[in-house]
């Protein structure tokens, strides 16, 4: 078992640390992608921020090396999602993936008639997870017992919709632009709208915009990721985890970092007029995150999280 380790341990490339954001496409899993950063990257700390399904595309945030310890900060609660909606066809997995399950065979409803029904999915709402989905039920994921031909009950779970804007409408399809909390099933957001309209409905395609602090606009291909790779400018192009993070920055040096290296509270500096509880992140000359600290009522900065004297 120590050789095994010690093996893994010489695969380890050293190098940056940070988040890469990818465009994810069409036909492969999150877990794909991840494989993928590690081949590029050369290392086995690579997370995900949010799992995207198999036939969802646009942003997958990724953390690499040093940054997957600070995923639990990361502000990922909001999502953005483009959506095509075919009204008039139901299917068992509520998406373009499934067997068709019923059809409405009488008249669509027009404009109006969809934007009154958007509006009632607005705020805070009940959605039950899909049986083809990640979820388990006694520690087996929903998907599996599915695919068994098994359909269990679930709870509802409680989510956040923020917007919904109605971009495209043209019968039998109607695009949407979600703005939504974590954990919002598109999917079942479309199936609900199609009862709530009468005729049945399936998404038929989804596209991630947003995922927190990360946008489309900084993604990357999956090709361009790999030939980032290949030229050896992958990890140039990674967004520093202090821009993720979006924190108010202290930079140390010198007796400050040593204290922190050992978990000591450091002084707040500039940031003593900050409200207690602000979260900062404490880089070092180079703009590196060595720590994540809270400001507290004492105006002392106590780490949450240090990073230096950590293997990445």
């Amino acid at each position: 078992m120590p050789r095994r380790g010690r093996s893994r341990s010489r695969s380890e490339r050293p190098g940056a640390s940070g988040f890469l954001v990818v465009d994810k496409p069409a036909g492969r899993t999150s877990h794909d992608i991840v494989d993928d950063a590690r081949r590029w990257l050369g290392t086995r700390r690579v997370g995900h921020l949010g799992t995207l399904d198999p036939q969802a595309t646009g942003v997958l945030p990724l953390a690499i090396r040093q940054a997957t310890k600070l995923i639990p900060f990361i502000e990922s609660r909001r999502k953005v999602y483009d959506g095509t909606i075919v009204l008039g066809i139901e299917t068992d997995t509520l998406d373009a993936e499934g067997e068709i399950v019923a059809r409405h065979d009488g008249p669509l409803p027009d404009r109006a008639e969809v934007e009154a029904a958007l509006a009632r999915f607005k705020g805070d709402i009940q959605q039950v997870p899909p049986m083809y989905s990640a979820v388990k039920k006694d520690g087996v994921p929903l998907h599996r017992l599915a695919r068994q031909g098994i359909d269990v009950e679930r709870e509802p779970k409680w989510i956040t919709i923020d917007a919904l804007e109605l971009t495209r409408f043209e019968l039998p399809q109607l695009d949407l632009r979600v703005h939504c909390s974590a954990g919002t099933y598109v999917r079942v957001l479309a199936s609900d709208l199609g009862r709530a309209l009468g005729c049945g409905a399936h998404l038929a395609a989804l596209r991630r915009t947003a995922s927190g602090p990360f946008r489309i606009d900084q993604a990357r291909t999956v090709a361009d990721c790999a030939a980032a790779a290949e030229a050896d400018t992958l990890e140039a192009a990674l967004i520093p985890a202090s821009a993720a993070l979006g924190f108010p920055v202290l930079e140390v040096a010198g007796e400050q970092e040593r204290r922190l290296r050992h978990g000591g509270d450091l002084a707040s500096g500039e940031l003593h007029r900050e409200p207690p509880g602000t979260r900062v992140s404490i880089v070092d000359g180079a703009g590196q995150v060595l720590a994540v600290a809270e400001l507290g009522p004492d105006r002392r900065l106590w780490p949450l999280r240090v990073l230096i004297g950590e293997p990445g």
